[in-house]
């Protein structure tokens, strides 16, 4: 009996050991895999199928799609993201590339990447950017143009622009070919249908009259 008891200790760990090389993104089995988008499909599978090697094109494994600022949302920014439409020659890669743009005085509200750890370079302006750990612990840092900054998988980050004369302008890679994006604010009080009042009173310690204000301020 005792013999068994060990041998399972050593299977557990054997197998936490394993989980720490699994990576969030599957490594490719080819030098790539172009998306193929045009052609449709009936079946459905963990990514995009790819395209004939042989038809492959220099053409694929470039986007202007990060040139040009998009439209600014209620937190006066926005993210322009690079996929598999705008640049198929990504896919299976593990990665992707984002353009934010951040008005004066705007803000990308705390959020978490549950699939991807997030590198972000500063291009233009200022920014105030900051994540927390799973200790409440806060790590902040002030950046300036050519400034870089880590933001680890799953953890809840935000970057503010406090500069009241000039927009900023920043570059993000993401460690996944599809990171998601949880906004903490709307994944709480936006949600549909919503999360009852109780949960949010009592988890904020806040009355109803406040979840129903914080709710049509986020359009929930």
């Amino acid at each position: 009996m005792e013999i068994n008891y060990i041998f399972m200790l050593q299977l557990l760990l054997g197998r936490f050991f394993l989980l720490g090389y699994v990576r969030s993104d599957p490594e490719p089995l080819n030098d790539y895999c172009v998306a193929d988008t045009k052609n449709p499909h009936n079946f459905f599978l963990n990514g995009v199928p790819c395209i004939n090697p042989d038809h492959t094109l220099a053409s694929h494994f470039a986007t202007s799609a990060l040139s040009k600022p998009g439209d600014l949302n209620q937190f006066r920014f926005n993210v322009t993201l690079t996929n598999t439409n705008n640049l198929p020659g990504l896919n299976t890669l593990g990665l992707v590339m984002a353009r934010i743009d951040i008005a004066v005085d705007g803000l990308v509200p705390p959020h978490s990447h549950p699939r991807a750890s997030e590198v972000t370079i500063l291009l233009k302006g200022s920014l105030l950017v900051g994540f927390v750990d799973t200790s409440n612990r806060l790590y902040t840092q002030r950046l300036r143009p050519g400034d870089c900054f880590v933001f680890p998988k799953g953890l809840i980050h935000f970057l503010y622009n406090t500069d009241m004369v000039n927009p900023a302008l920043a570059v993000s890679g993401l460690s996944s070919q599809n990171p998601g994006t949880q906004v903490s604010s709307l994944a709480t009080f936006a949600t549909r249908p919503p999360i009852p009042d109780e949960v949010l009173k009592k988890g904020f310690k806040v009355n109803g009259q406040d979840v129903i204000k914080i709710r049509k301020n986020l359009g929930g």
